[in-house]
């Protein structure tokens, strides 16, 4: 005790300053059968995750996720979606938590997009990493970030990376 009495620490900033931190929750690879400038392309701007909506009307893509999500679940994200604005920069959408933005804070062509949340009860980053593989074709990773203490990490682990593995599988179906 007299040493954290000398620093002059207290239990708070101890709280504070030392069990908060970045928690990853990374996809598994997704193999995209276009070149990678043109995923990029298609990735760093926001907009053109739009096509989401017209994709969930597919009867195929509906086949598809109805097969990899419950019903229930399926029903949710159609609602979600409908409540998604897309713009060059940023994705907006509310949540239960309330509104959520998250915006691209950087771009490194061709192989990486940061965005980072503004609304959000904890700060959460998404990375959609690239690298190319072969002739015409890459690979891609999503990476789902979140500032948590060790108590919240419990909580909050399977449901990020749920969120890092069905943003990948639905970025890798667009078009």
């Amino acid at each position: 005790m007299k040493g954290i009495q000398n620093k002059n620490v207290s239990l708070h900033d101890i709280n504070t300053n030392t069990i908060m931190s970045l928690s990853k929750f990374e996809s598994e690879v997704k193999y995209i059968h276009q070149d990678i400038a043109i995923v990029y392309g298609r990735f760093s701007d926001l907009r053109n995750l739009s096509a989401l909506k017209e994709r969930l009307s597919d009867p195929e893509v509906r086949e598809k996720m109805q097969t990899q999500l419950p019903a229930d679940k399926l029903e949710e994200a159609e609602r979600q979606l409908q409540n998604v604005a897309f713009e060059e920069d940023s994705i907006s959408l509310a949540s239960p938590m309330g509104n959520i933005k998250l915006s691209i804070v950087e771009r490194e062509a061709p192989k990486c997009i940061k965005l980072q949340s503004e609304g959000s009860p904890i700060p959460l980053y998404v990375w959609i990493q690239l690298l190319p593989h072969g002739e015409g074709a890459c690979k891609m990773r999503v990476t789902v970030g979140a500032e948590v203490n060790m108590f919240m990490k419990g909580m909050v682990a399977k449901p990020l990376q749920q969120a890092a593995e069905g943003l990948a599988n639905i970025l890798s179906t667009i078009r």
